[in-house]
């Protein structure tokens, strides 16, 4: 029986893997095109532990600007663990070089509590897709596309079908309205000789 075995453990201890999933995250959130390619089983590990921070940004917006900033807060710090925000906890040995602070991970929370955030305000959940691209040549892993829904280049696409949609629906239109006229001016001519009878 598997009790209690919910997730893939993808051949890494716990602590590797739960490093290896913060690091997706942060570079699916900074990547320019909001979108990252990775293993398929990486993918479906990622999808839910991304929509969990997701999600709560998403609560944060939600909130009454007035008097909710306690709440954002914890919002936030509890978002923050899901990334590599920073080596606040890193103790200093005299003597020794301290790691550069990570700054990928602090821009990862910034952008998911500001523009994130206020794009999925509205929805309730599944804010992610997973697309199947086929088995590497090397090793035949199977590859997947993870990206964010709702994303700016998805939008422009859409609005650019509008546009090329609209012209071809003007046209099929045209001759109906052309029909509709003559239509109209026929029944005019045939009313017009009543009306002068009538005079």
């Amino acid at each position: 029986m598997r009790h209690l075995k919910a997730h893939r453990k993808l051949g890494r201890t716990s602590e590797h893997r739960n490093s290896m999933l913060r690091n997706l995250a942060t570079s699916l959130i900074n990547s320019r095109d909001e979108r990252i390619i990775t293993t398929l089983p990486k993918a479906k590990e990622l999808r839910p532990f991304v929509e969990r921070a997701i999600t709560l940004s998403r609560q944060a917006q939600s909130l009454p600007k007035e008097g909710a900033d306690a709440r954002v807060l914890h919002l936030r710090r509890q978002a923050a663990g899901f990334f590599h925000a920073g080596n606040m906890a890193a103790t200093t040995v005299p003597g020794r070089k301290t790691r550069p602070e990570r700054t990928s991970g602090v821009a990862a929370l910034k952008r998911l509590f500001g523009e994130l955030g206020e794009r999925y305000k509205d929805r309730p959940g599944g804010y992610t897709r997973i697309l199947k691209l086929g088995h590497r040549d090397g090793d035949r892993a199977e590859l997947a596309i993870i990206e964010l829904v709702d994303n700016p280049r998805e939008i422009e696409s859409l609005e650019a079908e509008k546009k090329r949609a609209k012209p071809s629906a003007n046209k099929k239109k045209a001759p109906a309205g052309k029909k509709a006229k003559a239509e109209a001016k026929a029944t005019e001519e045939t009313d017009a000789p009543a009306a002068s009878d009538e005079e």
